[in-house]
């Protein structure tokens, strides 16, 4: 046991904490886009709300959604501590060179990762803490008890232009942030093939791409047709 300690203590180890859960965060976003998506369907949110019940009431869900918060702290914490200690071995052969042929995105995940930090407490605060604490309106549909209407607070804030704007900014740093991150992972865990790489690649760069504009399509949709 004192060598999985020592070796998640290590340098290697911290950025496969990183990989591990960046990878599962990625995993994440697919999924949680797949149920915002039915935003865009003109019910009056109903499908979104019957959603939203199933996240926050299925045990198996919950366990995830727990797992999925634990996995940002992590993410998030070992980020820094690698920032750190890249900015402390400023000055040395490696981080000279590194800085020289290093992208945008890597030079700047920990900035770019505090954004996001900043953006996912923000919209936790604003969706999640209402869905589980607040005093919601409740609606009711066919087959289902009378279940928290999250849909209103949803509408609401896209009807912001001033959230709107900064929800689709932050939208363009996770995609950075990605662009850089998901072949990164598959890296840092060796799994890199002459074979499979580029095709890594190219998914890494189709995913930053396409699953951040699909987020980013959700509040400027509302803002302009609803």
């Amino acid at each position: 046991m004192n060598w999985l300690m020592s070796f998640f203590a290590s340098s290697i180890g911290r950025k496969w904490i990183m990989s591990l859960t960046g990878l599962f965060l990625i995993l994440f976003l697919l999924v949680h886009l797949s149920g915002n998506l039915q935003l865009l369907i003109d019910d009056q949110g109903e499908k979104f709300n019957k959603y939203a019940k199933f996240m926050t009431t299925n045990p198996l869900i919950k366990f995830v959604s727990i797992s999925n918060y634990i996995f940002i702290l992590l993410h998030a914490i070992q980020g820094l501590i690698i920032w750190s200690k890249n900015r402390k071995a400023k000055g040395s052969q490696y981080a000279v060179a590194s800085t020289g042929t290093s992208s945008f995105a890597s030079r700047h995940m920990a900035g770019l990762g505090i954004v996001i930090l900043l953006f996912i407490l923000i919209h936790l605060w604003q969706f999640w803490f209402q869905m589980k604490f607040g005093h919601l309106e409740l609606a009711a549909y066919d087959g289902y008890d009378p279940i928290k209407n999250l849909y209103i607070p949803v509408a609401y804030a896209f009807s912001q232009w001033w959230y709107v704007s900064f929800y689709v900014v932050c939208m363009g740093v996770i995609a950075i942030h990605l662009w850089h991150g998901f072949q990164s992972a598959f890296q840092t865990l060796g799994l890199n093939h002459k074979k499979y790489t580029p095709l890594i690649r190219f998914l890494g760069k189709a995913y930053s791409a396409v699953i951040p504009l699909g987020f980013a399509v959700i509040p400027v949709f509302f803002y302009l047709f609803r």
